[in-house]
């Protein structure tokens, strides 16, 4: 079984090359649902090490887990004009049970929000309770019209936090800490530089004053939406009456924030660093990185046996995984590659005759004889140049396909060269609009780090403004 030749060259089709590699991968099947699927152990895996490394970074907040219903009365959502008329057309509701239609229809839950602030209105009394830091890991049902595996399925898995504050300046400060904490996060753990800034009022999260935002390139060009944070201000809390009273002893409404990252950043991960031999898993997130692959083992004892002893020795540092099946060598390690295990080591028995085995990069396909003894140290360098290696390449595509532009025509061109385009915009919601039915191209973000360093004519409005905006199109 020759498992490369199943995957689609990601030049010539890279929508179909996506659609190979998570399938033919082992990360996916579809399931019974329109528009579900099953994680399978390697991209649960994968999701399982975000949840323990991300809790890691929100315990540093003072964030603790919790877990709320599923199902939402649609009376508590209608409480919240703008969440309710932003979520209506995906919501997903119960309207009976067995053959009895139910006195209110229950909304299988697009996001928390509104639970949160029927618990927060419960909790919170004093200025002494705030401010209170919750995060829920969870699935969600949001009825998508197309659907794609990780980027858009109608129930996915995400993290959601939510916080209360007794001021406006600690809620915005979160907000921000947030949006930061996941762009490092991305850096360190998934090797995906991201462009960090906020939404322009059209893009925010419903019912949000301010939402911020990274954005990732992969690598057709396209954005990827990777994490956001919402600053609520008092919306929410007006809506489910969270107050407290404050020191001066009058009662006041507390100011929310949210912020949430999902199963998105899987797809993220095989778009920004995969190729047409698979998914390339960066070693910090890999649930596996170092596949072992005995060669002909079952006719040599040695390697066997060496099999083991690397297995047991690098196990107590690296998460390691043996194949000692019977299978010829070629699936062994076209198994290992389409999987996207960073590292492989072939044990065989020509290598064993002098004390070495074969060590095999994911991200260049480097081939290396080292000695057994040089094993663990050779491990350790490699898995760190591996990280670096994927990181760099993103980021040089990353900052050599973000273009300045002033005018329209100009605009419209490196959008249909797949760039992220920068450029002075001040338009409305209906520019915004009209812009992305001609290109295709949405806005993205506001970045923080990328700015006007004077008044610019507006590309489509022509009036003087220091907004700088990226567009793109997107997932």
């Amino acid at each position: 079984m020759k498992l490369l030749d199943n995957i689609t060259p990601l030049e010539e089709n890279f929508a179909q090359w996506y659609q190979d590699v998570v399938v033919k991968g082992n990360l996916i099947d579809y399931g019974q649902a329109k528009g579900s699927m099953i994680f399978k152990p390697i991209s649960f895996g994968i999701w399982e090490n975000i949840q323990k490394f991300m809790n890691e970074e929100i315990r540093k907040v003072g964030g603790k887990n919790v877990y709320l219903p599923l199902l939402i009365p649609m009376s508590y959502i209608e409480k919240e004009k703008d969440h309710v008329k932003g979520f209506a057309p995906e919501l997903a509701t119960v309207t009976r049970v067995g053959d009895k239609e139910l006195a209110e229809p229950y909304v299988i839950r697009p996001t928390s929000e509104v639970l949160f602030g029927e618990l927060f209105s419960k909790e919170i009394n004093s200025y002494n309770d705030l401010p209170i830091i919750y995060n829920q890991w969870a699935n969600v049902m949001r009825w998508e019209k197309t659907t794609n595996p990780f980027l858009r399925n109608r129930e996915f898995l995400w993290q959601e936090g939510h916080t209360c504050h007794s001021t406006p300046e600690e809620a915005r400060k979160l907000t921000r800490k947030m949006i930061n904490t996941y762009a490092k996060f991305l850096k360190k753990y998934l090797a995906i530089p991201v462009i960090v800034g906020k939404k322009t009022p059209k893009e925010k999260f419903a019912g949000a004053m301010t939402t911020y935002t990274i954005e990732a390139m992969m690598k057709d060009g396209k954005a990827l939406q990777a994490g956001t944070s919402h600053y609520l201000a008092q919306n929410f809390a007006k809506a489910f009456n969270i107050q407290f009273t404050n020191k001066d002893n009058k009662k006041e409404y507390v100011y929310q924030t949210s912020w949430g990252v999902s199963t998105r950043l899987i797809g993220a991960l095989i778009m920004s660093h995969g190729d047409n031999r698979g998914i390339i898993i960066p070693p910090m997130i890999a649930p596996t990185q170092v596949d072992i692959l005995e060669i002909f083992g079952n006719k040599n004892e040695s390697v066997k046996v060496a099999a083991k002893k690397l297995k047991t020795d690098l196990g107590r540092k690296y998460r390691v995984r043996l194949d000692d099946s019977n299978k010829m060598p070629g699936f062994k390690a076209g198994k290992s590659e389409i999987e996207g295990t960073p590292l492989r080591i072939e044990v065989g028995p020509r290598d064993l005759e002098n004390n070495q085995v074969t060590i095999v990069r994911r991200d260049t396909l480097e081939k290396m004889q080292v000695n057994l003894n040089d094993v663990k140290s050779k491990i350790k360098e490699l898995l760190k140049d591996i990280q670096d290696n994927l990181y760099n390449q993103a980021s040089d595509r990353l900052n050599k396909n973000i273009v300045h532009v002033n005018n329209y025509d100009e605009f419209k061109k490196q959008i249909e060269d797949r760039k992220f385009v920068a450029v002075p915009f001040a338009g409305t919601d209906k520019d915004e609009e009209d812009i992305k039915k001609e290109t295709g191209a949405s806005t993205r973000c506001i970045p923080f780090n990328i700015k006007l360093k004077e008044p610019k004519k507006c590309m489509t409005t022509g009036k003087l403004t220091r907004r700088l905006v990226i567009f793109a199109r997107a997932y």
